[in-house]
């Protein structure tokens, strides 16, 4: 395995990572600073400066991945580069749905994008297998070229703020040293493939591959996931987690969900087998629920206990109201994949349940 995402990249037939950098570096928006953020803040790891320490380079500079500013938008009948296995992200807002390929998002791992007249950016980690959308309201987001965790580290245009992709939380770096720590306001991707995003979805727009920028995306450059090869396929890492755990394999998917109450994790192979686990984040309990739909999971706070039965891909409650899995009538909590390596590194204290 080459020591660096550079090396790993240019043994994969990329010889340079960033292509056409298009304008992207140079999209600084004017005015004061609006942006969502969370009504709580989540929690951090560590300090804010330790995590600034931890950062390292990831080989490509600031902007050397370059995000995608101006997403371009094609029908189904037109994605003919997605094969029905091929993942790609999808959400759903106001009854718009649009799908993210994760070979596309690979080489850009950032799109700045409006959903329903919402400004967004919806982001994907390789390294992690991380996908995260987030309102970004008049700034945009660039990759900052640094990794803390093996996570992607954005930076966010207005006040070149570093943003850890997984904690969604502001820290300091070396273009603002002091920034205020803060939350973004997050929103659900989907992970799924293809053909399940579509039969749900059959009038979904897809981010097309006219980006702007010279990439080859007729493949993911880290390997395939369908089936496993290259950098997903093994235990290996191009770079070590904040805080080591042997529990699992480094790169079991788990579905991780935290508050600033604490976290907790489901393994997704396990809630496959299941169809609903339980867990608690700090004193509350939490439920998650697999949707065979996508090849997905909600998760839930249910601090009462409530029970479910599954009746197919629905879960019924001790009323007899079926609900689907997306839909129980509970609190919702965002929830999203991870490798474990990666949840574990950001939460070492993580609630695991199997």
């Amino acid at each position: 395995m080459p020591a660096s995402r550079r090396g790993f990249l240019a043994a994969a037939g990329l010889t340079a990572v960033a292509g056409c950098l298009g304008d992207s570096a140079s999209k600084t928006p004017s005015g004061p600073l609006s942006l969502p953020t969370a009504d709580e803040r989540l929690p951090l790891p560590a300090s804010p400066e330790r995590l600034r320490d931890a950062a390292r380079s990831g080989g490509p500079s600031k902007d050397g991945i370059p995000s995608i500013d101006e997403p371009q938008f094609v029908g189904p009948d037109r994605a003919g580069f997605l094969a029905d296995g091929d993942p790609v992200f999808g959400v759903v807002r106001d009854g718009v749905a649009k799908a993210y390929p994760q070979k596309i998002l690979a080489q850009h791992e950032i799109v700045n994008d409006t959903l329903a007249g919402t400004p967004v950016s919806v982001t994907y980690c390789p390294l992690t297998g991380t996908v995260q959308g987030f309102e970004r309201g008049n700034t945009t987001f660039g990759v900052s070229g640094r990794l803390i965790n093996s996570n992607l580290v954005m930076y966010d245009r207005h006040t070149e703020t570093w943003w850890p992709q997984m904690l969604a939380t502001s820290i300091p770096g070396p273009w603002n040293g002091d920034p205020e720590i803060r939350s973004l306001r997050e929103f659900r991707l989907i992970w799924t493939t293809w053909k399940q995003w579509r039969d749900q979805n059959p009038e979904t727009r897809v981010l097309s591959t006219d980006t702007g920028h010279a990439k080859n995306y007729s493949r993911d450059p880290y390997g395939s996931y369908n089936p496993r090869r290259g950098y997903y396929a093994d235990d290996d890492l191009l770079f070590g987690a904040l805080n080591g755990s042997d529990r699992f394999g480094p790169k079991r998917v788990v579905m991780g969900l935290r508050t600033p109450s604490g976290a907790t994790a489901f393994p997704k192979d396990a809630l496959r087998s299941a169809g609903q686990l339980r867990g608690s984040v700090g004193e509350t309990p939490v439920l998650a629920i697999y949707d065979d739909r996508y090849d997905t999971a909600y998760g839930y706070l249910s601090p009462d206990g409530r029970s479910f039965e599954r009746d197919g891909n629905r879960l019924v409650d001790a009323n007899g109201t079926a609900h689907e899995p997306d839909a129980l009538p509970l609190s919702r909590v965002h929830t999203f994949d991870s490798m474990w390596f990666a949840w574990a590194g950001y939460y070492p204290e993580t609630d695991v349940a199997e």
